[in-house]
This record gives structure tokens, sequence and C-alpha cells, in this order.
């Protein structure tokens, strides 16, 4: 083993924090979708259906999907809103989302380089690695490959970018879609983390592994 991929969104940083919040609840006050929930499970399905579409000559960057998105919210859901101050806050979600607590002392720990592989750009990622002082080995983005998640692509950049075949990195990541199916797909081992049960009725399988906090995969050595 001589590398460690990691998942940014909802692996290193939490999906919350109060720019999201703030998108969420405007978008509520602000649209025909009044609840939350409703609202949320439209965003991600629909930005998931982006990110795969999304791909070599037809890719789009995050910031022209989340545009595109509230687009769609304005024709769907007649949502009035200032379009401009929404992608701000997005662009600030991606800055500043708060970080787990065990992120921290799984970068100081960590016995392999560390690169984050995520679908997220590469300028928003640095703020919060600067902000938290996080120091990877680098930052492999939807952007470089032209590809997201769950796309091979994305996972071949990282290689390229670490220098290693895939039987020497491990991959990180919250999503049994994206970061395990992903890694797969590039011959890479795949850790699910799988925080507070997230995943739910997981079958046993030999294809990954599964593990509740970063710290699980320091204590069990699964990083040698």
């Amino acid at each position: 083993m001589k590398a460690v991929f990691i998942d940014y969104s909802g692996t290193i940083t939490q999906e919350s924090g109060p720019d999201i919040q703030e998108v969420i609840l405007r978008c509520c006050q602000n649209s025909d979708l009044k609840d939350p929930a409703a609202l949320i499970a439209w965003w991600w399905k629909r930005l998931k259906e982006y990110e795969i579409a999304s791909f070599q000559e037809t890719f789009l960057t995050e910031d022209e999907i989340v545009e595109r998105l509230l687009k769609e919210l304005e024709a769907q859901y007649h949502l009035r809103e200032n379009f401009s101050q929404l992608h701000q806050l997005f662009q600030n979600f991606w800055r500043y989302a708060p970080i787990f607590p065990d992120v921290k002392d799984f970068f100081e720990k960590c016995p392999l380089p560390l690169y984050l592989v995520t679908n997220n750009d590469a300028r928003y990622i640095q703020v919060c690695m600067d902000q938290n002082g996080l120091r990877p080995a680098g930052i492999v983005c939807g952007a470089m490959a032209r590809a997201y998640k769950p796309h091979r692509e994305l996972f071949l950049k990282a290689l390229e970018v670490s220098g290693c075949r895939p039987e020497e990195a491990l991959h990180i990541g919250d999503s049994l879609s994206s970061d395990v199916e992903g890694a797969l797909s590039a011959g890479i081992r795949p850790v699910l983390l799988n925080r507070s049960k997230k995943q739910k009725a997981l079958k046993k399988t030999e294809a990954f592994s599964v593990v509740s906090s970063l710290k699980e995969l320091l204590e069990k050595g699964m990083l040698s």
C-alpha cells in the first residue's frame, strides 16, 4: 500500500453548516417546494443525474451545475430568489462546511500519503484544508478528469497523480454508489465509511470493507 485516497463531502466535511442551511431555508420560503426534506431529496437526485451525465465533452463544473439547478427550481417550483447570493452560499459551503471530529487526528496519524479524490473543485477544497490545518499530498477533483464519481476516469486520474497502481491504493468514502462502485471500477480497494449507520442493511461482501469512523481504520491497521 502506497497511498490513501479519501472523499471530501460527507467523509471529511459534514453535509451541514450555516451556509447550506440558509440555502435550504430561502429556497423553501420562496418557492412552491415548502418541505425541506423534499427539497433536499429533489436537489440530490438532480445533482447526481447531472454529475453522471457530465462527462468529457459534456462536462459541466459544479458551479455550472448549481446554476442550472437553480434555474430548474425557478421553472418547476417558481423559486423567486437572488441566484447570485444563493450560488455564493454554495461556494461558501464547499469552502467552510465543518469537518468531522476525527479528521484532524486521521490526517496526523495516517502512515501513508493522503490524496483527496472529489467531485468538488480544488479551489474551494484548498480553503478548507488551509483553514483546518490539513495537508493532503494532493487534491484530485472532477474538473481535472472531466468526470465525476462514479466514473472510473476520476479514480484513474488519482492513480496518475499519486503514481500508484490500483493495488497500491485504498479509497475511503461514504457513498456506495459513488465511492465504492467508482473505486471498484478502477480496480482500487474501497472502504465504506458508514458513519451513524447511514448506509442500512449492508450485505457482507469481500469487495469492500466497512468502518464507522476514520479512527477505526487506524486501530485495525487497515492502512498497511
